[in-house]
């Protein structure tokens, strides 16, 4: 009898596992769906976005081709400044 006890335990423990890592696997999906990217014949796109603490980001913008860092959520949002053009792009 005690087996059956260890058997149902560690079937429930593996179901649980399971339904996390769905859970996981939908959440990554969902976020690839959700992620911004840029459109043919569009001018403005941001390219990344990075939390510096609750309520200020810093962000990465790309405008024409040209790439520019912005400062936002402070007492006034901010123009860090233009990245020169990389080689790459």
């Amino acid at each position: 009898m005690p087996e059956t006890g260890l058997i149902s335990t560690a079937l429930g423990a593996l179901a649980a596992l399971v339904a996390v890592l769905a859970a996981l696997w939908l959440a990554v999906r969902l976020a690839e769906r959700l992620q911004p990217r840029p459109r043919a014949g569009r001018r403005l796109a941001v390219a990344e976005m990075l939390a510096l603490d609750s309520r200020r980001r810093l962000t990465l913008a790309r405008v024409d081709g040209r790439e520019v860092l912005l400062l936002t959520g402070g007492p006034q949002d901010l123009v860090v400044g233009w990245l020169p053009p990389s080689p790459d792009r």
